[in-house]
């Protein structure tokens, strides 16, 4: 299945609901699907229980587990058994809209409010290219475990959506990434066991402000301020049953203005996610809706390039599977250095 969140506006004002996407530019919704399928077996309730197994809400679907996939694909199979007028006309027991027409509704991010947040660094040649540009070799440790930041899961967006350009930079870039999502909890996960644990993927675009970074890093800290501003989530989740692993071939492009700026492929990391989840279970918790990111490929992002986006340029990022995610970058509002005076001796 193809999971998304979209909006829609009603007399009682605008919802947001967990989708499933369909051939032909729809949208099911997979609360009010589920509660019509129950209905048409005589199910008492039917809406009371499909909020229990299929709730409206992405990450509360993910922490149903099983359960919660099953009854979805259950009325997604259900559904298409029927034509496209048949579907159509499909109303929930309260007489709810089943079906949406894309361009009527607005798609959110995938998953609004995930868990938390770790980005990683997977790609060998962007990593060496970075030490390169700092006259260093990429140190010997990278290749020992896979290395993360842990980002602001507060601050995301999704397609379309402006990003704000931070008034302290004046350096704005993006990242095009892989995200994995965990759909099952659990600790000290074996690398062999690790796919077990993941719900599906999306796009990420992980902004960043690469003069804040920099100084950040150089200090042995963050990236904080040079990356919690923003990622973009893309438009739909991939689940497992659709796609298990991302496969090697699976090309990245990035665009800036309609213009193409590169070209990548998933195959290129170094690090899979399954290493990823592992290491980043040894000793804590993973949750359901927790999402990393793969980090981008060499040349998947402007600092790669030497070639720096602008106030107002529209970033586009499509990944092979799953989609394209655009966004406008916002023009800044003010300058706002982030530097303190030194304290005198």
């Amino acid at each position: 299945m193809r999971l998304c969140t979209f909006e829609v506006t009603t007399l009682l004002g605008r919802f947001e609901r967990l989708g499933a996407i369909f051939p032909n530019d729809y949208i099911m919704d997979l609360n009010a699907g589920y509660a019509w399928l129950l209905q048409k077996r005589g199910q008492p309730h039917p809406n009371r229980f499909a909020d229990l197994l299929v709730p409206p809400d992405l990450l509360r679907f993910l922490e149903g587990g099983k359960r919660c996939l099953d009854a979805a694909s259950e009325v997604v199979q259900a559904a298409n058994a029927l034509s496209l007028d048949a579907q159509l006309g499909l109303c929930g027991p309260r007489g709810e809209t089943v079906f949406f027409q894309t361009a009527n509704v607005r798609l959110k991010p995938a998953l609004p409010r995930p868990s938390s947040l770790r980005d990683f660094l997977a790609f060998e040649e962007h990593a060496k290219r970075g030490a390169a540009r700092r006259k260093e070799e990429l140190i010997a440790e990278w290749y020992e475990v896979p290395v993360y930041y842990k980002g602001n899961h507060r601050a995301i967006y999704g397609p379309d959506d402006e990003i704000p350009w931070p008034s302290y930079t004046k350096k704005f870039d993006f990242e095009c990434e892989v995200a994995c999502v965990i759909g099952r909890e659990g600790r000290n996960i074996k690398v062999e066991d690790a796919l077990d644990h993941v719900a599906g993927y999306m796009l990420l675009n992980d902004f960043s402000a690469r003069d804040i970074q920099r100084v950040e890093m150089m200090s042995r800290m963050g990236p904080a301020k040079g990356k919690d501003f923003a990622t973009a989530f893309g438009p739909h989740l991939i689940t497992t049953d659709e796609m298990r692993e991302p496969p090697a071939e699976m090309r990245m492009i990035v665009r800036v203005n309609e213009g193409e700026w590169s070209q990548g492929r998933y195959g290129d990391r170094y690090w899979s996610f399954a290493q990823m989840i592992s290491h980043a279970s040894q000793e804590e918790t993973l949750y359901p809706g927790d999402v990393f990111g793969s980090g981008t490929f060499f040349t998947g992002c402007g600092m790669d390039l030497d070639r720096w986006v602008k106030p107002g340029d529209v970033v586009e990022l499509e990944i092979e599977h799953l989609g394209i995610l655009r966004n406008k970058v916002g023009k800044p509002k003010g300058d706002k250095p982030l530097r303190f005076p030194r304290k005198s001796s």
